[in-house]
Formats: structure tokens, sequence, C-alpha cells
């Protein structure tokens, strides 16, 4: 009887869900204090113009199915898969589109998905990519890998043989981490940035101020919506400003020559 059987087991089929590429762990708040995920990481620029980049150079890359040769390799126009890689992945979108889509996936989610369809026979018909903040990784009790889809009515489980996984960098190259949450906090100060200077410009590239009276205000709700009404927003800068009844305008804030970089 071996004394360490029960100390050391084997690892090779843990029993632990995969989840995909919804780690809630690297997600939430940001040093910034913005909420950053995958579809508000795309209202950023940078990040649009790169997985639109890299996302349309793949999908215009050549793809061919091969067979081998006595004399080398010569392209398999007849293959059942090559109408689907090149051509048409499934009747609703192109082989450029399908692998568009795929690698924007990987680029955000870290993780590409896609149904594949077969007919009762077992060959493949079409493949439709699937959204990755839906799909779960799982394995089964013998270590079979499953994959269970969220939809509006509940979960749908397929079978390895079913799903079409690319995993981008990960720990266990199984499940990718998500780039967008791997850099959430970079991606949060640009959004955080872009609002300030937005909103910044928007009250004509002016910091806040108080309006001083000697005496009393009645209605100072009134007099602050008045004000805003004629010399708020970017359309109303360089306005000249009448004051009544001993009224000051007392800036706070950063200064305008402050705004100019050297």
């Amino acid at each position: 009887m071996n004394p360490f059987r029960n100390l050391f087991r084997s690892r090779d089929k843990p029993k632990n869900s995969l989840g995909g590429s919804r780690y809630s762990f690297f997600f939430g708040g940001t040093s910034s204090g913005k909420t950053v995920n995958e579809r508000t990481a795309m209202q950023t620029t940078a990040v649009y113009a790169c997985v639109r980049i890299i996302a349309e150079t793949i999908a215009s890359l050549p793809l061919h199915v091969y067979k081998r040769t006595d004399k080398g390799k010569e392209k398999a126009y007849n293959h059942p898969l090559y109408n689907l890689l090149h051509d048409e992945a499934n009747p609703e979108m192109t082989s450029f589109v399908f692998r568009e889509t795929l690698m924007s996936h990987l680029l955000l989610w870290g993780n590409a998905y896609a149904q594949i369809i077969r007919d009762g026979r077992g060959n493949i018909l079409a493949l439709y990519p699937l959204l990755p903040d839906k799909v779960t990784v799982d394995r089964e009790l013998n270590g079979e890998i499953y994959y269970q889809y969220r939809t509006d009515t509940g979960y749908v489980t397929l079978r390895n043989y079913e799903v079409l996984h690319i995993p981008g960098l990960g720990y266990d190259g199984l499940v990718g981490y998500s780039p967008i949450a791997m850099a959430k906090n970079a991606i949060g100060m640009s959004i955080a940035t872009e609002e300030y200077g937005a909103s910044f410009f928007a009250n004509g590239a002016n910091p806040g101020g108080v309006l001083e009276h000697p005496g009393v205000v009645k209605d100072p709700k009134k007099v602050r919506d008045s004000w805003n009404t004629l010399y708020q927003g970017s359309n109303n800068a360089h306005r000249i400003a009448v004051l009544e009844e001993g009224m000051k305008f007392q800036s706070i804030g950063i200064y305008l020559e402050y705004t100019y970089a050297p």
C-alpha cells in the first residue's frame, strides 16, 4: 500500500469551472474610477483602431486547404472544408467577416469561439461565432471538456467537438486572458481623460466659478441656470457678460493658459 497515494493525486482532470474570458476579479473599478469592459474600451479610439487594423489584416490573408502530394502540396479544391474556410463560413457570413469577427473576439476577450454545425453523418456544414462573454468552459468528471452558452432562455451545452475554440495568452493554454481586463487601468485613464477634456471644452474651456452678490440672492438656482444658458458651452465662448447689482464673477480651478501644451 502506498502511504502517499492520498496526498498526491492526479491533477490532469480538474473539476473546477473555467469561466471563459469572464474573470470577475480582473474587471470592475479602475484607478481612474472608470468601469472598463470590452464594449466601453472600444469607444477609446486607440483600442478601436488597434482591433480594427489587426482583425481586418488577419481576415484579409489568404486561407486555403492543401493536400499532400508526391511533389509536395497542392490546393484541395474538392475538400469539404475548402469552401467553408475560403469562401463562406455560414450562409450569413463570408470567410472574411467570419475571421474578422473571431479575431476581434480574440483581441477583446482573449478567446474566440465558433459553433460547429454538422449533418447526420458528422460532416461540417457551417461555423457560427459565439460571443465569448456568454461562454463558460468546464470539465466532466472524466476530464472531457464541454462548453455552456448562455441564452435569453437558459444555457445550451455544447460538446468539445461542437465548438472551435481559439484561446489567447493564458495561464493554462485552455482559456485566454482578456487583454482589456489586463490593461483596464490604462484604458480607464484614457476614458477619464477624454471625458474630462470633453466636459472642459463643453464649458468653453473655462473652469467653474462663483458669482458673488453683495446682498442676498432670493433664487440662486435661477441665477445659475440663466448664467449657464448664456455663457456655458463652446458656442458661447468669449461672449461678454453683463453683471448687475454689484455682482462679480470669481473663477476657480485652473487658468486658461494652463490648458496649452508648452
